[in-house]
C-alpha cells in the first residue's frame, strides 16, 4: 500500500492541470479523459481558487495547497523568508500546538510535507478519503492563525541553516549552481537562491515573517487542489465552510524586475577544497 500511495502521490501533483488541459482540448482522448477523471473548479468569494479531479480508482486522497510566492518574491536582507515560512508553518497555531499538524496527520495513517521553489510555495497531504475533512479544517486553521512562536523560529532558523550548509556549502554541486545563478541573472530575484544566504537566514525576525505571511498566505494568492477518490459535491461544501471566512487580502506585490539583454559572456570558475 505505501508503495501505491507514493505512485499515486508522485502523478498526483500536476494530475488536476493537465486535466483541465485535455478537457479543454477536441481530441477524443480528452474526452474520455475528462469523462473518467472529472475535474470540478471553483473560486471562492475570497479568491480562493479550488481544484478537484475525481479519481476512483485508489482509495486515497492528496491534497495541495499552493501559494503563489517563492523567492522571486523576496527582497536583498531577506533572502530565504519563503522557505523559513514554510517550516514555521508547521510550528502551530492558538488551536493547534508545535509539530501538532505532523502528528495529527501521522495519527490518521497520513504523510504531509512541503516545497519551495522560486515561483511558488507548496503544502501536501496524502491520506485516506474519510481523512480528508480533517486535513481541510488544519490547512484552513493555519492559512489563517499561524503563531510564529519566537522560540520555535528560533530553532528553525537553525535547521534552515544546517540545509544551507549540505546542500550548498558543503555540496560541491549546489556551491556551483549558486555561482551560476548569481551570474546568470543580472537583475531578476532569480539571481538569490532559494535556501536564503546564511546572513540573511541569521537576520530574519518574526515581524519580517509576520508581514510576509499576512502578505502573501492569503486565499486570494492560492490555489486548494484535490485529487484522489473524493465527491467533489460532498467535499465543496466542507471547503466552503472552513476556507469561506478566511479574508482576501490586497493583491500582493508583483515583481517588476526585468532581466536585461545579455550582451557579453558570462563565465563561472569555482575552486574549492574537496573533502
Amino acid at each position: 500500500m505505501r508503495s501505491l500511495a507514493q505512485s499515486f502521490l508522485r502523478h498526483s501533483y500536476a494530475a488536476a492541470v493537465m486535466a483541465l488541459v485535455l478537457a479543454g482540448s477536441g481530441a477524443p482522448q480528452a474526452a474520455h479523459a475528462a469523462t473518467a477523471f472529472p475535474v470540478v473548479e471553483r473560486t471562492l468569494a475570497n479568491g480562493l481558487r479550488v481544484i478537484i479531479q475525481e479519481d476512483h480508482r485508489f482509495p486515497v486522497a492528496a491534497l495541495q495547497v499552493w501559494y503563489r510566492v517563492g523567492s522571486r518574491n523576496e527582497t536583498p536582507g531577506l533572502t530565504g523568508i519563503s522557505h523559513l515560512l514554510e517550516h514555521m508553518m508547521f510550528k502551530g497555531t492558538p488551536r493547534y500546538g508545535p509539530k501538532a499538524f505532523s502528528r495529527i496527520i501521522a495519527e490518521n495513517g497520513g504523510r504531509e510535507n512541503a516545497m519551495t521553489s522560486r515561483d511558488f510555495t507548496m503544502y501536501f497531504t496524502l491520506l485516506a478519503p474519510d481523512r480528508l475533512p480533517l486535513a481541510l479544517e488544519l490547512e484552513a486553521d493555519r492559512m489563517r492563525n499561524l503563531l510564529l512562536d519566537p522560540e520555535e523560529l528560533r530553532r528553525e532558523r537553525e535547521v534552515v541553516k544546517e540545509e544551507r550548509r549540505s546542500h550548498a556549502e558543503d555540496d560541491p554541486r549546489g556551491t556551483f549552481m549558486e555561482e551560476v545563478q548569481a551570474v546568470a541573472y543580472a537583475a531578476h530575484p532569480y539571481r538569490q537562491p532559494t535556501v536564503g544566504w546564511m546572513t540573511d537566514i541569521a537576520a530574519i525576525q518574526r515581524p519580517d515573517l509576520l508581514d510576509y505571511y499576512r502578505t502573501y498566505y492569503a486565499p486570494n494568492n492560492a490555489v486548494l487542489v484535490i485529487v484522489g477518490d473524493v465527491s467533489a459535491t460532498e467535499v465543496l461544501p466542507r471547503i466552503q465552510e472552513l476556507f469561506g471566512s478566511v479574508p482576501s487580502g490586497p493583491p500582493p506585490p508583483r515583481v517588476r524586475a526585468v532581466e536585461p539583454a545579455q550582451r557579453g559572456e558570462r563565465r563561472v570558475i569555482v575552486r574549492r577544497e574537496v573533502q
